[in-house]
């Protein structure tokens, strides 16, 4: 049994969720989000609350039962809080500026870094270090911080490069003399 897939999903005042043609779509403030689903779960829509059950009881269904729950409580949290996540970039010359529809990044290359914002993401960049990622989509939202992060992740000896707000990097010691 699925703890996480017994406890159903609560829609707020001002969220519409619907199910039609194997795909939830739920409408809030913020937007509208889908979801294609699953032949192994049966979800339902009734009292103000998503309903996610195994369609039988196979492994698989079982399998898949709390992820579903916790995909449909995503879209929900998305259209009416929506997702956001900061990146730090610390390193001497280390410097990012949004400009429209691009995310300019100085990382010491030869070259600046030049980082097309995807559609549905907005990004903010309070001063040259700090990266603010928002949108309502959580997928969507972790892979650009994910891929802005890959251009140059922290090292071990000065801990330069782009770390995500809160994450500790070990330090490593150095050689001795």
């Amino acid at each position: 049994m699925s703890r996480i897939g017994k406890v159903p999903v609560t829609v707020p005042a001002g969220v519409t969720a619907d199910i039609a043609n194997g795909v939830l779509t739920v409408k809030g403030p913020k937007g509208t989000l889908t979801l294609a689903l699953r032949d192994e779960i049966s979800y339902s829509v009734e009292d103000g609350k998503i309903l996610v059950k195994p369609a039988n009881d196979t492994k698989q269904a079982r399998a898949f039962w709390g992820m579903q729950r916790t995909l449909v409580s995503n879209l929900v949290t998305g259209v009416t809080d929506g997702y956001s996540k900061t990146l730090l970039i610390t390193g001497v010359g280390y410097r990012a500026n949004s400009q429209g529809k691009n995310l300019k990044l100085q990382l010491g290359y030869s070259h600046d870094v030049d980082f097309a914002i995807p559609e549905g993401i907005e990004i903010k960049t309070p001063d040259n270090t700090t990266v603010e990622i928002i949108g309502i989509d959580k997928q969507k939202v972790g892979q650009v911080a994910a891929e802005i992060r890959r251009w140059r992740k922290p090292e071990p000896y000065k801990g330069k490069g782009i770390k995500y707000r809160g994450e500790f990097i070990f330090r490593k010691e150095g050689k001795k003399k």
